[in-house]
């Protein structure tokens, strides 16, 4: 049984190439949007239909093994890296999307200045500005003038 077999499985989910083909792209394309998706899993599985994707994209989020993403203004993202409450960071220009660890200790951002009586179990924070392939074309762009 493969490792997407076996997630699948833990999670009481049938097991079928839809699935995996899902799993297996967003392991290795990370931050994808569901056009990319369709993508790379049409490249190998040419007779999946777009909703079929879709579906699987929704269950395997819905089971947590996928995570969601969507920054403001941006189009959803989907990663494989759930359960450890990372952040991302966002380029503005190009939409490049990275991982960013917690900054320090092992969730601080999970203890709000103030709680109003919830039970936090998950905090999102996206950092906002130009990465670096970006920023290396704005200086070209500027020593061209």
């Amino acid at each position: 049984m493969t490792d997407h077999e076996a997630q699948l499985w833990a999670a009481s989910l049938r097991v079928t190439r839809p699935r995996l083909a899902v799993l297996a792209a967003l392991r290795e394309h990370r931050h994808v949007d569901t056009d990319t998706v369709i993508e790379l899993v049409r490249a190998d599985q040419p007779t999946v239909s777009h909703q079929a994707i879709y579906d699987v994209l929704r269950a395997l989020t819905d089971a947590g093994l996928v995570r969601r993403i969507q920054p403001a203004g941006a189009t959803a993202r989907y990663e494989t890296r759930v359960g450890d409450n990372h952040h991302h960071v966002v380029c503005r220009s190009c939409a490049a999307i990275a991982d960013v660890d917690c900054a320090a200790g092992h969730t601080p951002c999970l203890t709000a200045s103030d709680d109003h009586g919830y039970v936090i179990d998950e905090a999102e924070v996206v950092y906002w500005g130009v990465c670096p392939e970006c920023q290396k074309t704005a200086r070209s762009e500027e020593g061209s003038k």
